[in-house]
């Protein structure tokens, strides 16, 4: 018999805010240990904590985004453990009433879309951090993420395999990331899951669950759930019992460990905070968050599909990131060519980016001059075949915008201190528009096409005249001689030939 997989994240998305929700204290990354840790993160006697409006507002906003019930009247609640970097011996949360309910996220796996329902969405502070290297015999403390605004999004138990987890949790971090609620940094920790994962026989109850804490990569996500699927299974089918617990990945090994056997809700002994009151939310407060939205990656998907003739695709790819999304849309607006667009970002562009570990909002080309250069493709002006060499150069020219000018503004500007292009020597500032740029390297470096035709015609004379054979393996009705005769004109014109020039040439002198 086979068995069943069912899986439910847990994502902890660290809210944006500058300063801790509780708390005035900075949650910026990186300072000195226990250095951003307010009397109030260090629950100091008498001491009251105030919520941060910040936060409220960003989870708002997640609830709008997935389409949840986001409840007027939320409660905040103690948590209570005992554990070391938890300096209150509780974490405030909610619990019986979060601020979001429900909502969705659609994800793609290999059999098509799918839909992952969501329990609820809830704010909570995080604690602190045990540090264990350096310290011989002992641990350290640091307090500095103590009350870092928190909001933990809790999905239905509806994925049913390591991938369909990994699509899930991918979908979530640009979503929180495209609302603008989350920096989205795994590395830093600002985004993190808990899979809860059991197997069951088809048909069966739900299985006895274990929680794997804390995956902060989706690599480290796929191989935890895959290791602990195939040691449940192989523990059931040996006639072992699953005990529910709280377990540990080790991306080294790349098994999970038990931390501690799970505690239930009761055993955290929920009451609201005395501290804090019922948190009220208005719907005039709602729909002012509503009006500030950016538009959906969804709703943005579709409009490309449909105004720019995008594959489905195609539109999922270029809704990755709103930075992404912005340098489609830019580079489109310069060539007018969709799908070109989409093609050279996905290809040549990100290529690039990945080899030299960067994000689209780093890319040293610009949206504007990559739309310039794909227009003088189309226009003939830039051989398909030479434009890699004019991406290399532009990678290399330090660029800036003139001023404060937006991404598409018309005036481009470039300091050419070592290989100066077009007028302006040493380490003069160039001012001048994307198609000058781009019409500038292709003269310099000599990438153009070819336009003498009495020239073109000669190199067919030539190559018709010494080809003898192809000419009459094509005239007998043999298409793949005339396509070695084409690539033989190339080949004499260094490959400045316009192909469609030498179809049209070829065909007319084999008449």
């Amino acid at each position: 018999m086979t068995w069943e997989i069912v899986i439910g994240l847990e994502s902890h998305a660290q809210l944006s805010t500058a300063s801790k929700i509780f708390s005035s204290a900075s949650t910026a990354f990186g300072a000195a240990p226990n250095t951003q840790a307010s009397v109030v993160d260090l629950a100091l006697p008498g001491v009251l904590p105030v919520l941060n409006k910040g936060a409220v507002e960003r989870a708002i906003r997640f609830g709008l985004a997935v389409g949840a019930n986001i409840h007027r009247r939320s409660i905040f609640a103690r948590k209570n453990y005992f554990y070391p970097d938890l300096p209150k011996g509780y974490q405030i949360s909610q619990y019986e009433l979060p601020i979001v309910q429900g909502g969705s996220l659609s994800i793609q796996t290999k059999s098509g879309e799918k839909v992952v329902h969501l329990t609820r969405a809830h704010l909570e502070e995080d604690a602190g951090k045990s540090l264990h290297e350096n310290f011989q015999g002992m641990s350290g403390i640091d307090l500095n993420r103590a009350g870092t605004p928190l909001l933990e999004i809790v999905s239905e138990p509806e994925m049913s395999s390591a991938e369909e987890a990994v699509a899930y949790a991918k979908a979530l971090h640009s979503l929180v990331r495209w609302i603008g609620i989350c920096d989205g940094n795994m590395q830093e920790g600002s985004f993190r899951c808990d899979a809860n994962v059991s197997v069951r026989r088809p048909g069966a109850p739900l299985g006895t669950r274990r929680e794997i804490k804390n995956l902060n990569s989706f690599r480290f996500l796929q191989q935890a759930i895959e290791y602990e699927v195939k040691w449940q299974i192989e523990t059931l089918e040996d006639g072992g019992k699953i005990q529910q617990a709280t377990v540990l990945f080790d991306p080294d090994s790349g098994q999970t460990r038990v931390m501690r056997l799970k505690e239930d809700a009761h055993d955290y002994r929920y009451f609201p905070d005395p501290d804090l009151l019922p948190l009220e939310i208005t719907s005039a407060w709602i729909e002012d968050i509503k009006t500030e939205m950016p538009e959906l990656p969804g709703a943005m998907s579709e409009r490309f599909q449909h105004e720019d003739g995008l594959s489905a695709n195609d539109a999922t790819m270029m809704t990755q990131s709103r930075a992404l999304a912005k340098y489609y849309e830019d580079t489109r607006n310069v060539c007018l060519k969709p799908k070109l667009a989409a093609n050279w970002i996905m290809g040549e562009i990100s290529k690039r980016l990945r080899a030299n570990e960067l994000a689209i909002e780093d890319c040293p080309i610009r949206a504007d001059v990559l739309g310039a250069l794909i227009l003088r493709i189309e226009e003939g002006a830039l051989l398909k075949t030479r434009a890699p060499e004019l991406l290399d150069e532009l990678w290399s020219i330090p660029s800036r915008l003139e001023g404060n000018r937006p991404v598409g503004a018309t005036t481009f500007v470039t300091t050419t201190p070592q290989r100066p292009v077009g007028p302006g020597a040493g380490s003069a500032v160039i001012f001048q528009t994307p198609l000058v740029l781009i019409d500038q390297i292709i003269q310099a470096r000599d990438l153009g096409q070819s336009t003498d035709v009495s020239a073109l015609e000669g190199i067919v004379d030539q190559v018709v005249a010494s080809n003898q054979k192809s000419v009459e393996e094509y005239k007998a009705g043999k298409e793949k001689a005339f396509n070695s005769l084409v690539g033989q004109v190339m080949k004499a014109s260094q490959g400045k030939a316009n192909p469609a020039q030498v179809n049209a040439i070829l065909k007319h002198k084999l008449r």
